[in-house]
Parts: C-alpha cells; sequence; structure tokens
C-alpha cells in the first residue's frame, strides 16, 4: 500500500505546466522574499526605535516578537484559507494586508500604531510561504519539484539572514520609517502583477469556518510561542507570568486543538486538515524538518553569534561577516540540491547532510576562548552545508508525500512547525546557556556555551538517526482513468 493510498486518496493525473508558472512562481517567490525579509530587518533599529519612541528595550522587541507570535497564530488558518478561495483571492488579500500594514508602519506616530502595522504586516506574511508551496506543488511536475523548492528554501533561509545588513544599511544613512517606505513600493508592485497575472486552476470548497478551531489555534500556538520566547529572553523575571504558564495553556489548548479537528475531518470541515500525519514519509520529513529548525535558528542563529561576541569578543560588524560566508553558502545550494533531490531523491542527501549538521555542532563544543576566528568560520560553513543539503528535500519530499487536496494543509502544518521549532530552539538553547554559566548574573559565558552547543550536537545525532528513516516513496502510475473520491464540496475555477 503507498502511502497516498494510505491517506484514503489518490492524486489524480496532472495536467501539463501552464505556459505562465514560471511568471506566477517568480512573483509568488519574489512577494514572499520581500515579505520574510521584513521579520527581521527592524532587529538593528531596536535602539534607535527605543529612543524615538521613548520606550524600553523590552517594549520594543514586541515589533519582532509580536511579528513573529502573530504568524505563529495565523498559519495554521492557512490550510482552510487555501480550501476555501482561490490562489487568486489569498494572494491579493496576503498583499493587500502587508502593503496595508506597512503604510501603517511608516506613518506611526508612536509605538501602539507602529506594532498594529506589525501584526498586519505578519498576517499578510503568514499566509504568503503556504501559498508559495502550495502553488508550486500544483504548477511544477514532480520531476521538477526539487529544483524549484530549492529557490523557496533561498528565500526561507537568506531572506532573514540579510535583514539586518539591509536593515543597517538603511539606518546609516535614513531614519527607521524608510525601512517601510522602501519596501511599500515593492509590495505594491507585486500587488498589481500578481492581481493580473495570478491565475491557477484549482479547486475551492463553500465549508463554514469553525470559530473554536481558530480560538484554540489562537491560543494554543500563540500561547507556546510567547511562553517560549519569552523563556529564551535575556533578563528574565520582569514578565507578568510566569513564562511556563503560557506554555502549558498552550500546549493543552493545542491537545484540544488536534481532537476538534479529527472530530470535524469526519465531515470534512477541518480547519486544519490532519490526514497528513497519516503519511509515512510526510512524518518523517516533517520531524527532521523541526530538528533542523531548532538547530538553525537556535544554534547558528542565536548560539554562535553569543559565542563570538562573549568569547571572542568580536564586534557587531565583524561577528556579522564571519556568518556571511555559510548564509552564502546555504543560499547557493538551494537549487543545485534541489536538482540532485529531482535525480536521486532525498535519502543521499538529507542522510549526508545531518551528519555534517550533527558533526558540526560538536565542533563548535569544543572551540574555546582561544580557537581562532577562521576555524569558527570554516565550522559554519560545514554547518550551513548540511543545512542546505537537508533543506530543499525535506521540503519537496514531505509535500510531494501528499494528495493533491492536501497539499495546503501539509504546507500549513510545515510553516507553523517552523516556527514552533524555532521558537522551542531559542528558548532550550539560551536558557541552557543561561544556566551553565559561571556568573552569578546568569549571562551566558565560555562555560555555558559550551554546554549549550553540546545539547545542540545531541539534537544533530537524533536528526542523524531519524534521517536514516528517510526513503524514496515508489509512486505508481495512476491510470488516466482514476481521479480523486467525489468530495461533495461545491468546485469552482481559481
Amino acid at each position: 500500500m503507498t502511502d497516498s493510498v494510505a491517506a484514503g486518496v489518490i492524486d489524480p493525473p496532472r495536467e501539463r505546466t501552464p505556459a505562465r508558472a514560471p511568471v506566477l512562481i517568480a512573483v509568488l517567490v519574489a512577494s514572499a522574499f520581500v515579505m520574510i525579509l521584513n521579520e527581521t530587518i527592524l532587529s538593528v533599529a531596536l535602539r534607535d526605535l527605543t529612543r524615538d519612541l521613548g520606550v524600553s528595550t523590552a517594549t520594543v522587541q514586541w515589533l519582532t516578537s509580536g511579528f513573529l507570535l502573530t504568524m505563529a497564530v495565523v498559519i495554521p488558518t492557512t490550510g482552510f484559507l487555501l480550501e476555501r478561495f482561490t490562489a487568486r483571492q489569498v494572494f491579493i488579500a496576503s498583499l493587500t494586508l502587508f502593503s496595508l500594514g506597512t503604510l501603517i508602519s511608516a506613518l506611526a506616530p508612536g509605538f501602539p500604531v507602529l506594532l498594529a502595522g506589525r501584526v498586519v504586516q505578519a498576517s499578510g506574511t503568514a499566509v504568503m510561504i503556504p501559498l508559495l508551496m502550495t502553488s508550486i506543488m500544483r504548477l511544477v511536475p514532480p520531476e521538477k519539484r526539487g529544483a524549484t523548492m530549492g529557490t523557496i528554501s533561498i528565500v526561507i533561509a537568506v531572506a532573514p539572514a540579510i535583514g539586518p545588513t539591509i536593515g543597517g544599511a538603511v539606518l546609516a544613512s535614513l531614519g527607521w520609517r524608510w525601512m517601510f517606505w522602501i519596501v511599500l513600493p515593492l509590495s505594491l508592485a507585486a500587488l498589481v502583477i500578481g492581481a493580473v497575472w495570478m491565475r491557477l486552476d484549482g479547486e475551492t470548497r463553500k465549508m463554514p469556518l469553525d470559530l473554536l478551531s481558530v480560538l484554540l489555534s489562537a491560543v494554543g500556538f500563540g500561547g507556546v510561542l510567547y511562553g517560549l520566547a519569552t523563556i529564551g529572553e535575556s533578563g528574565s523575571g520582569q514578565h507578568l507570568v510566569a513564562p511556563w504558564i503560557p506554555v502549558v495553556v498552550g500546549f493543552v489548548s493545542i491537545a484540544v486543538f488536534v481532537w476538534r479537528q479529527l472530530v470535524l475531518q469526519r465531515q470534512d470541515r477541518a480547519l486544519l486538515d490532519l490526514r497528513p500525519f497519516a503519511i509515512r514519509a510526510f512524518v518523517v520529513a516533517l520531524v527532521l524538518a523541526a530538528l533542523l529548525f531548532i538547530c538553525l535558528l537556535g544554534a547558528a542563529a542565536i548560539l554562535l553569534p553569543l559565542y563570538l561576541q562573549t568569547v571572542l569578543n568580536t564586534g557587531t560588524f565583524l561577528s556579522g561577516l564571519a556568518v556571511l560566508p555559510g548564509g552564502l553558502v546555504l543560499g547557493l545550494l538551494g537549487r543545485p540540491v534541489g536538482h540532485l533531490f529531482d535525480k536521486f531523491g532525498a535519502r543521499p542527501l538529507v542522510i549526508p547532510g545531518a551528519a555534517a549538521m550533527a558533526v558540526s555542532l560538536w565542533l563548535f563544543a569544543i572551540l574555546g576562548p582561544d580557537s581562532p576566528l577562521a576555524a569558527v568560520i570554516a565550522v559554519h560553513i560545514l554547518l550551513m552545508t548540511g543545512l542546505g543539503l537537508m533543506m530543499t528535500p525535506l521540503m519537496t519530499e514531505s509535500l510531494s508525500s501528499l494528495p493533491d487536496h492536501l497539499y495546503s494543509h501539509g504546507s500549513a502544518i510545515l510553516a507553523t512547525l517552523q516556527q514552533v521549532a524555532g521558537a522551542f530552539g531559542t528558548a532550550v538553547f539560551v536558557s541552557v546557556a543561561s544556566v551553565a554559566s559561571a556568573n552569578a548574573a546568569g549571562t551566558p559565558d565560555a562555560a555555558g556555551l559550551h554546554t549549550a552547543f553540546m545539547v545542540a550536537g545531541g539534537v544533530g545525532v537524533v536528526a542523524f538517526l531519524v534521517s536514516l528513516l528517510v526513503r524514496r516513496p515508489a509512486r505508481p502510475a495512476v491510470p488516466e482513468a482514476e481521479a480523486e473520491p467525489e468530495r461533495t464540496p461545491e468546485v469552482a475555477q481559481a
């Protein structure tokens, strides 16, 4: 029995790729890049914003944390949105929200309005990545998906990495408002082009929105992300509630949310369809993707800069330059690895990638105050190479194992997990580094970072063991006469 059959649905035959597919994909990728870039572009402007808006550093940090938290709340609903509305409608709504949020932020007279603008921006951004993944699965034939997904991996990995660099360049010569004024015409141009060109054949279903599921999703994923972000913040102890309270409330809400989706699935009206979890290839790729993002965001994006600045005493500028080669390697590997996936499948790429990730994390654990900067850069390049070998195959493998009508829900599950895994990795590694540090203040030092990298190395070993379970599924040819079982809801052309 194949994975698709196990899910209870057989993929219908796929039509030839539309001639306009490259244009549609280019518009989607460009839009996603601009929107994801916006996640981190403000990180270098926090000091200026603190001064200009007259708020504390802890308060102004919510311009970034609130953005990510909003995405965690909205993303689980995108499976429903992509099934209920056409791709064109979702695209226009996404870019409209993002453009409106950008305009509000640029004109904001104070912190509350600026935060509101960021929340509106995030609401539009949250829909774009699942829309991009779902559209590629429907536009690109299976034998070419790896290379195209490689482009998405560049967007997901590189855009947040260069956000602070671009933000710093803008801030050096212009005010922080120009970070929004420069982005606004780009988003408006993408909106106009997409409104004209975005025509994607597909199905929509007239299904009611389950408000209780939306509430449970918001409390669940929002609570977990808020709690984990709070745990990972430095200088804890100033929080209104203990960090574990929203985490516990969040997990309980997620458990109830899962139960309700299983009930609603029997009526084919779940907010987030959980049937992808019945497919082995999807689950294995999903677990590996979670471990990957724990290490990417928790170790590479948080622990390494802390090590460079607190142990090696490098400045902010030099720290940014030190991680640039690895970031470029990760971006450059996207499409070549995608082509290799199309030829050889995921297993020959994911297993050595997981091994490189585990080895590099353990190498970071043995580095000390006397380690040369060149050695740190070399190990970081090895880490990014391992992540690059894994990212594209895992995204492609997970979604390719699903039948067509579950693409939107699978991409929503994958995107949600990325947010949760990144927050979890950040919270755990920063907490371990703080607790294991020798100083009384709990500020991460060499001893604490050594322990945190050892924990990250343990995660790498687990990822390597899980990678051994990856296999390329044999997808038998489906006769032309076979089609997807009748699903009763109305069908419309997107």
